[in-house]
């Protein structure tokens, strides 16, 4: 048996076990919590390439197209060349972005070589994908401080120790024109031009520039220069990757598979990619509690893409719990709460998971907000004329932007809890409410015959805060 064959079977009997257990949830989260760092290489060719296809959109030109490349290196005595590109176009850095990383070591795992490519040139070029503006582009300081916040913040889903770097410029910066014109030549515009996100913005009349035009081709290009044998990034990437593939048959080479990763669904639920810009996204630089808080906020819904994409479980596990969901033998709200200790536990360790998981307990499952006294707090005297959206944006920092705390009012995830002996009072606020002063809209809100409440509270999807006069 394999070692991921007995881990899967160790993990397998605990997740048949009551996962309402602090006991078998350590136990299961310090199995799995392991397996981010388990020796992969005596897997054969074919499993190997079974555990990477099954957390893939694409595979091209096929699945079997991999395995029997994996087992050409083999008896080769080599490992394949893994490449990923990266254009560090921020320093914030969240969950998201760990997809093509967790991918990515496990090929890294099975012994194969890594790549990583540092796009100095094309970041400062930028890539064009899913964007209706062309994006600006980065400086050299710019690269240099967010390739460092990159690094730190993911660095507990991959091992960067064992890879190799490359930077773009090495070729880019000394190619001639009359060699770059010699590769465009050979590429189709209308190649280029099937990317959804050009036509969209050639419909509705605004132009495309020419750099935005040669990004894919400037890309294509490392993989010819490293003789990569396969290529990862989000499936957004399809079309970049896939010139990869064009341009080292025009460098005579033979071309790069491609792999492709899905893109994480935010939590907000809305169907949009987890993104900064739209607040719907889990900082890995955030607390344990937070990161634990922000998983539980997800719909049920996720929580099978979120354990395939975000954890090291495998298809046959997950098959475990979604069965027990169906026959009613597990709560949707314990399976939850497995896969927020898994993402805390891959930053920061089982033994702050299960704190995570004790401290999210202790304030969302009682029935008295009083009983707890770690809550932020804020001052009616204080900021009481200030807005919703500023007070949750600015003075608790429960949201990134006065337009997210407007669409988590549209979502319904702004709500007044009043606590009164007779129990809990929650009321949604609508968007309208989200542009008032707090202090006004509590004011209404408490108005009443029956007194002062004992506590008012302000919650922003999981995030709540007390409000004090």
């Amino acid at each position: 048996m394999t070692r991921l064959g007995a881990s899967v079977q160790r993990a397998s009997a605990l997740l048949a076990q009551d996962l309402s257990s602090e006991t078998t949830v350590r136990q299961l989260l310090a199995e799995t919590g392991a397996r981010r760092s388990l020796d992969l290489a005596d897997l054969p060719a074919g499993e190997q390439a079974e555990l990477i296809t099954a957390r893939t959109v694409n595979v091209l030109p096929s699945a079997e197209a991999l395995a029997e490349r994996i087992a050409a290196a083999q008896a080769a005595g080599r490992g394949l060349r893994v490449k990923l590109g990266i254009d560090p176009t921020g320093a914030d850095v969240h969950l998201g972005h760990t997809v093509p990383m967790i991918v990515l070591s496990r090929f890294q795992r099975m012994g194969h070589d890594v790549t990583l490519i540092i796009g100095d040139i094309t970041a400062k070029i930028g890539d064009p994908s899913g964007r209706s503006t062309e994006r600006p582009p980065l400086t050299d300081e710019d690269i240099a401080r967010n390739l460092a916040g990159y690094r730190d913040q993911v660095g507990p889903f991959f091992d960067f120790e064992r890879v190799r770097y490359r930077h773009n410029s090495e070729w880019l910066a000394g190619i001639t024109l009359p060699r770059l014109i010699g590769i465009l030549s050979q590429v189709s515009a209308s190649a280029l031009l099937q990317r959804e996100d050009f036509r969209k913005r050639l419909d509705a009349g605004h132009g495309l520039s020419m750099s935005e035009l040669i990004y894919p081709v400037a890309m294509a290009i490392d993989s010819a220069e490293i003789e990569a044998d396969v290529e990862l990034g989000g499936v957004d990437q399809l079309l970049n990757l896939q010139m990869g593939r064009r341009v080292m048959e025009i460098y005579g080479q033979t071309p790069q598979l491609v792999v492709t990763m899905p893109l994480i669904e935010g939590t907000d639920g809305s169907g949009a990619k987890m993104s900064k810009s739209k607040g719907n996204y889990i900082a890995l630089s955030a607390s344990p509690e937070d990161l634990f808080g922000k998983v539980m906020s997800i719909p049920d819904r996720l929580m099978d893409p979120y354990l395939r994409t975000l954890t090291e479980w495998t298809d046959a596990e997950v098959a475990i719990v979604t069965g027990r969901l169906a026959d009613g033998t597990l709560h949707p709200m314990d399976l939850k709460r497995v896969l927020a200790g898994e993402i805390v536990t891959a930053l920061h360790g089982v033994d702050a998971a299960m704190a995570a998981r004790a401290a999210f307990a202790a304030q969302f499952s009682r029935r008295s907000f009083t009983e707890v006294t770690a809550l932020p707090e804020v001052s009616l005297a204080e900021h009481g004329a200030e807005t919703v959206t500023t007070v949750l944006t600015k003075v608790l920092d429960f949201t990134p932007s006065a337009s997210a705390a407007r669409r988590l009012a549209k979502q319904n995830g702004l709500r007044l809890v009043l606590e009164t002996a007779d129990g809990q009072q929650a009321g949604a606020l609508a968007e309208e409410d989200a542009l008032r002063p707090l202090a006004e809209v509590v004011a209404e809100r408490t108005a009443g015959p029956g007194g002062a409440p004992d506590g008012v509270y302000l919650k922003a999807g999981r995030k709540l805060a007390r409000v004090r006069d």
